[in-house]
């Protein structure tokens, strides 16, 4: 069993109580920031640039060029899965979150806007840009939402998320807008994907960095540092925190279970945020004008549908509220695969857009509700490694198909549906309840 004197971090035990609105206000502009990386990056422009542009390029098939992006992501995610979980644990035996954030923060601009160097075959290149990149912005995330147990009570800690996760898309919804403004010129000017998509891989550079800057100056960090056991390091220490914690998954069983639903639906979930727009293109011959603005449509929808299920959640609970949004994706999936009709599409991408932003909203409140305020850091490292762990599996599962079938994405699409069915059915073993209890119970 857990035992206090093994606690790492001092908190306040008010710390929710005290958050000041500004504190709030930056955790949440920070979402805002760092929403445009995947928005544009993994999600509208760079990941079609990366298959159509990039990999043909380098003279690879769209079978291929598919696979070589995913296995980009999926390299990506493992390099965040093997440090995620120490990350998190000596964030919170060193009150380090906010210094880790910044660090990460600075790296994620910064590969961003390297990304503008790549070109026709810079395979290479552009796969090592994208891994730094994703390595950063994932870690960041991890460290931000290690801060919502400290700045919201238990009774608001879904709506705090889901404002959180309803700026992250509105903030997509102005990086996008901006990208699509500048592209709309760059082709009235005559310019090809190899001259403006670079450019947009700077705006989201910028965008990222001006909007980062409130949560640096306002959000203060109140974990209180610790002295290491004798003859440990920071990093040995943290191995020895998390193994500990997998040793205890008993007491945190809830916790565990939820981890185990979070890594099979997020499977589907992170499948279809990196490959929309090789989807939409490959498939559904959506131009890149076209593919901007569903993304963006989308986005709002996304916004809207987390904003409205973080009501839903404090009011029916946090599993009925995932239940609902698992359902949705499974019809939004089923309406992909069969549809060759543009306007379906739209109906199946706004439906993922409701779904992606309240499941995800949904989850990470779940998490927050389920770890104890002193081990929130180490616990988020959990969430980060199921998150991507999950983020290796789908989109891999995705890439093998579409090969193996000789560029079939129908095929592809059609086996996410099965990481829903299958985290639906993962749910109903969780307790809500009794994983609420446990968080509060010194062991």
């Amino acid at each position: 069993m857990l035992v206090e004197e093994r606690n790492s971090v001092s908190l306040n035990p008010s710390v929710s109580e005290s958050a000041s609105p500004r504190e709030i206000f930056g955790w949440v502009t920070y979402h805002f920031a760092n929403s445009g990386f995947s928005a544009v990056v993994l999600t509208a422009v760079f990941n079609a640039f990366f298959v159509d542009v990039i990999a043909k390029g380098a003279g690879y098939d769209q079978g291929v060029s598919t696979l070589l992006w995913t296995v980009a992501i999926a390299v990506a995610n493992l390099f965040v899965v093997a440090s995620a979980p120490v990350l998190g644990a000596l964030a919170d035996y060193s009150a380090a979150k906010k210094k880790i954030l910044l660090l990460s923060t600075i790296g994620g601009v910064v590969f961003t806007a390297l990304l503008s160097l790549t070109a026709p075959g810079t395979v290479v290149l552009a796969s090592c840009l994208v891994i730094a990149a994703c390595l950063m912005c994932a870690t960041a995330e991890d460290m931000i939402a290690a801060f919502l147990p400290e700045i919201s009570t238990t009774e608001k800690m879904g709506r705090t998320s889901a404002l959180g996760c309803m700026a992250s898309h509105l903030g997509s919804l102005l990086v996008l807008g901006l990208c699509l403004a500048y592209v709309t010129w760059a082709q009235s000017m005559g310019q090809s994907a190899t001259q403006f998509v670079p450019m947009t891989m700077l705006i989201v550079s910028g965008v990222y960095a001006l909007f980062s800057i409130p949560i640096f100056l306002w959000l203060k960090e109140r974990a209180v540092e610790q002295h290491l056991p004798q003859g440990q390091s920071l990093w040995q220490h943290g191995f020895t925190r998390l193994k500990e914690t997998l040793n205890h998954a008993r007491h945190f069983q809830d916790l565990f279970r939820f981890l185990a639903t979070l890594l099979v639906y997020s499977s589907g979930t992170s499948t279809v945020v990196v490959l929309a727009a090789v989807y939409a293109q490959q498939v559904m011959g959506f131009q890149l004008n076209e593919t901007i603005i569903m993304i963006l449509v989308v986005n709002l929808t996304a916004s809207i549908g987390a904003f409205a299920f973080g009501f839903v959640q404090d009011k029916l609970g946090s599993k009925p509220t995932l239940a609902i949004t698992l359902v949705l994706w499974c019809v939004a999936i089923l309406i992909t695969f069969a549809t060759s009709d543009k306007t379906m599409f739209w109906i199946a991408a706004n439906l993922i857009g409701v779904s992606i932003g309240s499941s995800y909203s949904v989850g990470r409140a779940l998490v927050g509700q389920f770890s104890p305020p002193d081990r929130a850091g180490e616990f988020f490292g959990l969430w980060g490694l199921a998150m991507k762990t999950a983020a290796i599996i789908g989109p891999i599962s995705y890439g093998l198909i579409t090969y193996i079938s000789g560029g079939n994405h129908r095929m592809a699409i059609a086996s996410t549906a099965v990481f829903f069915i299958v985290g639906l059915i993962m749910l109903t073993s969780v307790n809500e309840r009794r994983g609420r209890e446990a968080a509060l119970t010194k062991n």
